[in-house]
């Protein structure tokens, strides 16, 4: 079975953190493809200083991928705290500025260091050029840049309209495309929407390959809205967004979490204006999509996915989808 799992940050470290359990007697070839138009902290920095691609989500979901997250893997997190110049870069990053720098390529740095961590996959970005996303706002304000967005939308002027990316003509690696195209599924999320998930999908020929391709789409929607960009979104809202930048309905299966985190940790979203996004399930299935509703939520000071419980509805999708091919 070949999956793709498509999306960045954090979201999507945690999806891999538990699927690559999978690998190989249940997935056999496993992909994650991974925005680079982060242009915030380390990344944004070395980005901006190095003209390379954003190598943060990068860094993270290799060491996700790690065989074993053991002492190596914690290295590449190693964020320093202090230092002229060092302060606030993770260890992860400058070594794949450095890789990218000496081979010429940041797919070849990827590339390497995924094999000195031993990881069960692959990870490719869903592009290697430099790229930043704009978005118009209903107030009529245009912000370039993924940092840039996040915080104009916190300021609560207006809802993201529209959404785009610069240059708009930029290529994908053709083994992103063609591993999309063989994929048997393609996963996309968690994570957010507008600054994880859709700027993969700004790339046209990663957009192109994904209407193209016969896998059975799951879309695995976020635990919380995210302040300033989905303020208000329930599940279906979620999905609509990204139909809407696909240009048609693709997505055939969607996971939604139903459980409302601990009063504690609840507080401290709402007063940042996040709330738990509302699980329409009904919605959701009116749109001809099948729905997965459980209690996926972690355990801990933060609303997130739990790997361990993502991993689990995630194997029910696929042995009821092979159930359904064989019937």
């Amino acid at each position: 079975m070949k999956v793709v799992t498509i999306g960045g940050g954090t979201g999507l470290s945690s999806l891999l953190r538990g699927i690559k359990h999978l690998v190989p007697a249940t997935i056999a070839d496993l992909s994650a493809i991974v925005t680079v138009a982060d242009n915030g902290g380390s990344s944004g920095r070395l980005r901006e200083e190095m003209q390379i691609p954003a190598p943060g989500d990068i860094r993270n979901c290799i060491v996700a991928l790690a065989e074993d997250e053991d002492i190596l893997a914690k290295v590449f997190q190693y964020r320093f705290s202090n230092g002229e110049g060092l302060k606030g870069h993770s260890f992860g990053n400058l070594f794949l500025t450095v890789l990218t720098k000496v081979k010429g390529d940041f797919l070849d740095a990827i590339e390497i260091t995924s094999k000195i961590l031993n990881i069960k996959g692959k990870i490719i970005p869903s592009t290697d050029e430099m790229v930043d996303i704009v978005a118009e706002f209903t107030d009529g304000k245009v912000i370039k840049g993924e940092t840039q967005i996040t915080e104009y939308g916190k300021q609560l002027k207006g809802k993201i309209k529209e959404i785009w990316m610069e240059p708009s003509n930029v290529k994908a690696p053709e083994d992103a495309v063609q591993k999309i195209l063989d994929a048997d599924f393609i996963i996309l999320g968690p994570g957010s929407l507008f600054t994880s998930i859709i700027p993969n999908l700004l790339v046209e020929d990663i957009k192109e390959a994904i209407k193209k391709s016969n896998a059975y789409k799951i879309y695995v929607c976020n635990v919380m809205t995210q302040y300033g960009e989905t303020d208000g979104f329930s599940a279906s809202d979620h999905i609509k967004a990204l139909h809407k930048i696909v240009g048609q309905p693709f997505i055939n299966a969607a996971i939604i979490n139903t459980t409302i985190p601990p009063d504690e940790v609840l507080r401290r979203y709402m007063k940042e204006n996040a709330e738990p996004v509302v699980a329409d399930a009904g919605n959701v299935s009116r749109m001809g999509i099948t729905v997965y509703a459980e209690d996926l939520l972690d355990k801990g000071s933060y609303a997130r996915h739990n790997p361990k419980k993502l991993t689990e509805v995630l194997l029910k999708v696929f042995k009821e989808k092979a159930l359904k091919r064989t019937a």
